[in-house]
Protein backbone atom coordinates (compact mmCIF):
# COMPACT_ATOMS: atom_id res chain seq x y z
CA UNK A 1 0.00 0.00 0.00
CA UNK A 2 1.44 3.48 -0.94
CA UNK A 3 1.82 6.24 1.67
CA UNK A 4 -0.01 8.94 1.37
CA UNK A 5 1.21 11.87 -0.12
CA UNK A 6 2.40 14.82 1.60
CA UNK A 7 3.75 18.57 0.71
CA UNK A 8 7.23 17.55 1.74
CA UNK A 9 7.49 13.82 -0.12
CA UNK A 10 6.49 15.04 -3.69
CA UNK A 11 8.44 15.17 -6.52
CA UNK A 12 7.33 18.80 -7.63
CA UNK A 13 8.13 19.62 -3.90
CA UNK A 14 12.21 18.35 -3.96
CA UNK A 15 13.00 19.07 -7.48
CA UNK A 16 11.14 22.85 -7.37
CA UNK A 17 13.52 23.08 -4.23
CA UNK A 18 15.99 22.08 -6.44
CA UNK A 19 15.90 25.27 -8.60
CA UNK A 20 18.76 26.90 -6.81
CA UNK A 21 21.29 23.97 -7.61
CA UNK A 22 20.22 23.82 -10.67
CA UNK A 23 21.12 27.55 -11.76
CA UNK A 24 24.20 26.78 -9.39
CA UNK A 25 25.26 24.03 -11.68
CA UNK A 26 24.23 26.03 -14.97
CA UNK A 27 26.76 29.11 -13.80
CA UNK A 28 29.69 26.49 -13.01
CA UNK A 29 29.14 24.88 -16.42
CA UNK A 30 30.80 28.05 -18.13
CA UNK A 31 30.18 30.25 -20.88
CA UNK A 32 32.38 29.26 -23.88
CA UNK A 33 29.06 28.56 -25.85
CA UNK A 34 27.70 31.69 -24.53
CA UNK A 35 30.35 33.47 -25.39
CA UNK A 36 30.97 32.31 -28.85
CA UNK A 37 26.65 33.34 -29.30
CA UNK A 38 27.07 36.38 -27.47
CA UNK A 39 29.79 37.76 -30.21
CA UNK A 40 27.89 36.11 -32.88
CA UNK A 41 25.04 38.38 -32.04
CA UNK A 42 26.74 41.84 -31.39
CA UNK A 43 28.82 41.67 -34.56
CA UNK A 44 25.47 40.60 -37.09
CA UNK A 45 22.70 41.84 -34.74
CA UNK A 46 19.35 39.72 -35.73
CA UNK A 47 16.50 41.88 -37.28
CA UNK A 48 14.08 40.13 -35.23
CA UNK A 49 13.91 37.11 -32.24
CA UNK A 50 11.48 34.64 -33.43
CA UNK A 51 10.55 32.48 -29.70
CA UNK A 52 9.45 28.70 -30.42
CA UNK A 53 7.81 27.09 -27.55
CA UNK A 54 5.01 25.37 -25.80
CA UNK A 55 3.17 24.85 -22.56
CA UNK A 56 5.64 26.17 -19.46
CA UNK A 57 8.56 27.23 -22.28
CA UNK A 58 6.30 29.31 -24.56
CA UNK A 59 5.64 31.24 -20.70
CA UNK A 60 9.83 31.67 -20.68
CA UNK A 61 9.45 32.99 -23.73
CA UNK A 62 6.66 35.78 -22.74
CA UNK A 63 9.52 36.57 -20.04
CA UNK A 64 12.44 36.51 -22.92
CA UNK A 65 10.14 38.85 -25.28
CA UNK A 66 9.71 41.39 -22.49
CA UNK A 67 13.53 41.63 -21.61
CA UNK A 68 15.06 41.83 -25.06
CA UNK A 69 12.09 44.25 -26.30
CA UNK A 70 13.19 46.55 -23.58
CA UNK A 71 17.01 45.75 -23.55
CA UNK A 72 17.99 44.92 -26.10
CA UNK A 73 15.41 46.45 -28.25
CA UNK A 74 15.21 44.11 -31.07
CA UNK A 75 11.18 42.77 -31.98
CA UNK A 76 10.43 39.51 -30.44
CA UNK A 77 7.41 37.24 -31.56
CA UNK A 78 6.20 33.85 -31.07
CA UNK A 79 5.84 31.45 -33.91
CA UNK A 80 3.37 28.59 -34.67
CA UNK A 81 5.06 25.66 -34.39
CA UNK A 82 1.97 24.18 -36.68
CA UNK A 83 3.05 26.83 -39.45
CA UNK A 84 5.77 24.39 -40.87
CA UNK A 85 4.58 20.81 -39.10
CA UNK A 86 0.63 21.26 -40.21
CA UNK A 87 0.85 23.97 -42.86
CA UNK A 88 4.12 24.01 -43.98
CA UNK A 89 4.14 28.26 -44.61
CA UNK A 90 7.52 29.18 -42.63
CA UNK A 91 8.08 32.83 -43.32
CA UNK A 92 11.29 34.31 -44.33
CA UNK A 93 13.65 34.42 -41.15
CA UNK A 94 16.70 35.70 -42.64
CA UNK A 95 18.55 37.82 -40.24
CA UNK A 96 16.49 36.36 -37.49
CA UNK A 97 17.12 34.87 -34.40
CA UNK A 98 15.24 31.81 -33.78
CA UNK A 99 15.31 31.34 -29.37
CA UNK A 100 13.68 27.29 -29.50
CA UNK A 101 12.90 26.64 -25.84
CA UNK A 102 12.56 22.71 -24.96
CA UNK A 103 12.66 20.99 -21.85
CA UNK A 104 13.05 17.34 -24.05
CA UNK A 105 14.17 18.69 -27.33
CA UNK A 106 12.07 16.35 -28.55
CA UNK A 107 8.35 16.85 -29.31
CA UNK A 108 7.89 16.53 -33.28
CA UNK A 109 6.31 19.78 -34.12
CA UNK A 110 9.05 21.57 -32.15
CA UNK A 111 12.07 20.16 -34.51
CA UNK A 112 9.85 20.75 -37.91
CA UNK A 113 9.18 24.18 -37.29
CA UNK A 114 12.90 24.78 -35.85
CA UNK A 115 14.43 22.99 -38.97
CA UNK A 116 12.11 25.24 -41.24
CA UNK A 117 13.62 28.23 -39.91
CA UNK A 118 17.03 27.32 -40.11
CA UNK A 119 16.11 26.53 -44.04
CA UNK A 120 14.65 29.85 -44.35
CA UNK A 121 17.60 31.94 -42.89
CA UNK A 122 17.35 32.11 -39.02
CA UNK A 123 19.85 31.74 -36.44
CA UNK A 124 18.15 28.82 -34.48
CA UNK A 125 18.67 28.71 -30.63
CA UNK A 126 18.05 26.26 -28.38
CA UNK A 127 17.51 26.51 -24.66
CA UNK A 128 17.56 22.49 -23.52
CA UNK A 129 17.74 20.58 -20.64
CA UNK A 130 18.34 17.12 -22.63
CA UNK A 131 21.74 17.99 -23.98
CA UNK A 132 21.78 14.88 -26.58
CA UNK A 133 18.13 15.87 -28.09
CA UNK A 134 17.60 16.33 -31.33
CA UNK A 135 16.84 20.05 -31.35
CA UNK A 136 19.77 20.67 -29.26
CA UNK A 137 21.54 18.70 -32.06
CA UNK A 138 20.26 20.80 -35.10
CA UNK A 139 20.88 23.84 -33.41
CA UNK A 140 23.13 26.49 -34.61
CA UNK A 141 23.99 27.02 -30.59
CA UNK A 142 22.62 25.16 -27.67
CA UNK A 143 22.61 26.54 -24.19
CA UNK A 144 21.97 23.79 -21.74
CA UNK A 145 19.34 24.33 -18.95
CA UNK A 146 21.21 21.71 -17.15
CA UNK A 147 18.33 21.14 -14.67
CA UNK A 148 18.85 17.71 -14.13
CA UNK A 149 16.28 14.77 -14.00
CA UNK A 150 12.72 15.90 -13.65
CA UNK A 151 10.43 13.58 -13.33
CA UNK A 152 7.28 15.50 -11.77
CA UNK A 153 5.58 15.69 -14.57
CA UNK A 154 4.65 19.61 -13.94
CA UNK A 155 8.29 21.53 -14.95
CA UNK A 156 9.39 23.28 -12.39
CA UNK A 157 13.17 23.92 -11.54
CA UNK A 158 13.56 23.63 -15.34
CA UNK A 159 11.45 26.55 -15.98
CA UNK A 160 13.58 28.44 -13.60
CA UNK A 161 16.68 27.34 -15.19
CA UNK A 162 15.20 28.66 -18.37
CA UNK A 163 14.27 32.07 -16.69
CA UNK A 164 17.74 32.54 -15.30
CA UNK A 165 19.42 31.28 -19.49
CA UNK A 166 17.56 34.27 -20.97
CA UNK A 167 19.15 36.58 -18.19
CA UNK A 168 22.55 34.80 -18.92
CA UNK A 169 22.19 35.33 -22.66
CA UNK A 170 20.71 39.31 -22.36
CA UNK A 171 23.65 39.99 -20.57
CA UNK A 172 26.23 38.11 -22.49
CA UNK A 173 24.35 39.47 -25.25
CA UNK A 174 24.41 43.26 -24.33
CA UNK A 175 27.34 43.52 -22.18
CA UNK A 176 25.25 44.73 -19.24
CA UNK A 177 27.04 44.26 -15.76
CA UNK A 178 23.52 44.58 -14.23
CA UNK A 179 22.44 40.96 -15.89
CA UNK A 180 25.92 39.62 -15.10
CA UNK A 181 25.25 40.50 -11.12
CA UNK A 182 21.62 39.26 -10.85
CA UNK A 183 22.17 36.02 -12.31
CA UNK A 184 24.80 35.67 -10.36
CA UNK A 185 23.02 36.34 -7.13
CA UNK A 186 20.13 33.97 -8.64
CA UNK A 187 20.76 30.74 -6.92
CA UNK A 188 21.16 32.06 -3.66
CA UNK A 189 18.18 33.96 -3.88
CA UNK A 190 15.87 31.18 -5.05
CA UNK A 191 16.81 29.12 -2.04
CA UNK A 192 15.41 32.27 0.08
CA UNK A 193 12.98 32.63 -2.30
CA UNK A 194 11.85 28.80 -1.60
CA UNK A 195 11.86 29.09 1.86
CA UNK A 196 9.12 31.59 2.25
CA UNK A 197 5.96 31.08 3.97
CA UNK A 198 3.08 31.67 1.18
CA UNK A 199 0.66 29.03 3.31
CA UNK A 200 -1.64 32.10 4.03
CA UNK A 201 -3.05 31.50 0.53
CA UNK A 202 -4.24 27.44 0.82
CA UNK A 203 -7.06 28.52 2.82
CA UNK A 204 -8.35 31.44 0.67
CA UNK A 205 -8.11 29.23 -2.61
CA UNK A 206 -8.70 25.36 -1.05
CA UNK A 207 -12.21 25.32 -2.40
CA UNK A 208 -11.80 28.14 -5.23
CA UNK A 209 -13.00 27.19 -8.55
CA UNK A 210 -11.76 29.69 -10.22
CA UNK A 211 -9.13 32.26 -10.08
CA UNK A 212 -6.86 35.14 -12.09
CA UNK A 213 -3.40 35.53 -12.12
CA UNK A 214 -2.28 39.12 -12.77
CA UNK A 215 1.18 40.62 -13.41
CA UNK A 216 2.81 43.01 -16.08
CA UNK A 217 5.94 43.14 -18.08
CA UNK A 218 8.13 40.25 -17.06
CA UNK A 219 5.65 39.29 -14.25
CA UNK A 220 2.85 38.57 -17.20
CA UNK A 221 4.93 35.66 -17.93
CA UNK A 222 5.32 34.39 -14.10
CA UNK A 223 1.07 34.53 -14.10
CA UNK A 224 1.01 32.93 -16.98
CA UNK A 225 2.90 29.93 -15.52
CA UNK A 226 1.47 30.46 -12.42
CA UNK A 227 -2.33 29.90 -13.84
CA UNK A 228 -1.10 27.08 -15.60
CA UNK A 229 0.07 25.04 -12.76
CA UNK A 230 -2.85 25.52 -10.74
CA UNK A 231 -4.95 23.90 -13.82
CA UNK A 232 -2.14 21.48 -13.77
CA UNK A 233 -1.76 20.53 -10.22
CA UNK A 234 -4.51 21.71 -8.37
CA UNK A 235 -7.34 20.79 -10.94
CA UNK A 236 -9.09 24.29 -11.22
CA UNK A 237 -9.72 27.00 -13.96
CA UNK A 238 -7.15 29.11 -13.78
CA UNK A 239 -6.24 32.24 -15.98
CA UNK A 240 -3.57 34.78 -16.87
CA UNK A 241 -3.83 38.03 -17.42
CA UNK A 242 -1.90 41.28 -18.33
CA UNK A 243 -2.79 43.78 -15.79
CA UNK A 244 -3.34 45.96 -18.96
CA UNK A 245 -5.34 43.39 -20.48
CA UNK A 246 -7.63 42.41 -17.80
CA UNK A 247 -9.39 45.60 -17.46
CA UNK A 248 -10.52 45.00 -21.35
CA UNK A 249 -13.88 42.56 -20.61
CA UNK A 250 -12.43 40.12 -18.06
CA UNK A 251 -12.76 42.31 -15.04
CA UNK A 252 -16.66 41.70 -15.42
CA UNK A 253 -16.24 38.42 -13.67
CA UNK A 254 -14.33 39.87 -10.91
CA UNK A 255 -17.01 40.55 -7.88
CA UNK A 256 -18.20 38.64 -4.80
CA UNK A 257 -15.43 36.94 -3.84
CA UNK A 258 -13.60 35.95 -7.32
CA UNK A 259 -9.83 35.19 -6.04
CA UNK A 260 -7.42 37.02 -7.39
CA UNK A 261 -3.56 36.36 -7.37
CA UNK A 262 -2.02 39.59 -7.89
CA UNK A 263 2.17 39.31 -8.88
CA UNK A 264 4.48 42.56 -8.90
CA UNK A 265 7.94 43.46 -9.27
CA UNK A 266 9.50 46.92 -8.26
CA UNK A 267 9.80 48.47 -11.61
CA UNK A 268 7.62 50.95 -13.56
CA UNK A 269 4.67 48.49 -13.75
CA UNK A 270 4.36 48.62 -9.89
CA UNK A 271 2.34 51.38 -9.36
CA UNK A 272 -0.17 50.57 -12.01
CA UNK A 273 -0.75 47.02 -10.56
CA UNK A 274 -1.45 48.90 -7.29
CA UNK A 275 -3.89 50.70 -8.78
CA UNK A 276 -5.37 47.74 -10.15
CA UNK A 277 -5.12 46.06 -7.22
CA UNK A 278 -7.48 48.42 -5.16
CA UNK A 279 -9.96 48.52 -8.06
CA UNK A 280 -10.38 44.64 -7.77
CA UNK A 281 -10.54 45.37 -3.54
CA UNK A 282 -13.67 47.52 -4.80
CA UNK A 283 -14.99 45.00 -6.45
CA UNK A 284 -15.40 42.50 -3.73
CA UNK A 285 -12.19 40.33 -4.73
CA UNK A 286 -10.74 37.93 -2.57
CA UNK A 287 -7.39 39.16 -3.17
CA UNK A 288 -3.84 37.33 -2.55
CA UNK A 289 -0.83 39.97 -3.21
CA UNK A 290 3.17 39.15 -3.48
CA UNK A 291 5.18 42.11 -4.12
CA UNK A 292 2.51 44.46 -4.46
CA UNK A 293 2.44 46.90 -1.72
CA UNK A 294 -0.46 49.41 -0.45
CA UNK A 295 -2.85 47.15 -1.61
CA UNK A 296 -5.72 44.89 0.89
CA UNK A 297 -5.97 41.53 1.17
CA UNK A 298 -3.51 38.14 1.70
CA UNK A 299 0.07 39.44 1.64
CA UNK A 300 2.35 37.02 0.45
CA UNK A 301 6.32 38.08 1.71
CA UNK A 302 8.48 38.68 -0.91
CA UNK A 303 12.52 39.67 -1.12
CA UNK A 304 14.51 42.93 -2.38
CA UNK A 305 16.07 42.14 -5.73
CA UNK A 306 16.29 43.17 -8.57
CA UNK A 307 13.07 43.50 -10.28
CA UNK A 308 14.91 42.17 -13.42
CA UNK A 309 15.41 38.29 -11.00
CA UNK A 310 12.17 39.42 -9.21
CA UNK A 311 9.48 37.18 -11.27
CA UNK A 312 11.72 34.61 -11.08
CA UNK A 313 12.06 34.61 -7.24
CA UNK A 314 7.85 34.94 -7.05
CA UNK A 315 7.53 31.69 -9.41
CA UNK A 316 9.78 30.03 -7.08
CA UNK A 317 7.89 30.46 -4.16
CA UNK A 318 4.78 30.12 -5.94
CA UNK A 319 5.51 26.03 -6.92
CA UNK A 320 5.51 26.03 -3.43
CA UNK A 321 2.50 27.41 -2.85
CA UNK A 322 1.13 25.23 -5.84
CA UNK A 323 2.22 22.21 -4.78
CA UNK A 324 0.60 22.52 -0.64
CA UNK A 325 -2.32 23.78 -2.11
CA UNK A 326 -2.73 20.55 -4.67
CA UNK A 327 -2.22 18.17 -1.51
CA UNK A 328 -4.59 20.14 0.45
CA UNK A 329 -7.27 19.49 -2.21
CA UNK A 330 -6.58 15.70 -2.19
CA UNK A 331 -4.74 15.89 -5.50
CA UNK A 332 -0.97 14.33 -6.66
CA UNK A 333 0.78 17.39 -8.30
CA UNK A 334 3.69 14.73 -9.78
CA UNK A 335 0.36 13.17 -11.55
CA UNK A 336 -2.26 15.34 -12.45
CA UNK A 337 -4.34 12.79 -14.67
CA UNK A 338 -4.71 13.01 -18.58
CA UNK A 339 -0.85 14.39 -18.23
CA UNK A 340 2.30 13.26 -19.97
CA UNK A 341 6.31 14.74 -18.78
CA UNK A 342 7.02 15.49 -23.08
CA UNK A 343 3.71 15.84 -25.15
CA UNK A 344 4.57 15.35 -28.90
CA UNK A 345 2.47 17.13 -30.45
CA UNK A 346 2.61 17.02 -34.22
Amino acid sequence: MSSPVTAETTLMFREAAAAGAAVRRQQARGGRTLAALAERLREAPPRAVVTLARGSSDNAATFARYLIERRVRVLTSSIAPSIASVYDAMPDLAGTMMLAISQSGRSPDLLAAAEAAKARGALVVALVNEEGSPLAASADFCLPLCAGAERSVAATKSFIATLAAIVSLIGGWTGDVRFQSAFEALPDLLDRAWALDWSPAVPVLAEATDLYVVGRGPGYAIAQEAALKIKETCGFHAEAFSAAEVRHGPMALVENGFPVLLLGQADRSLDGIAVLGREFGERGARLIRAGVPGVAGTGLPTIDADPLVQPILLIQSFYRLANALAVARGRDPDRPPHLAKVTETV
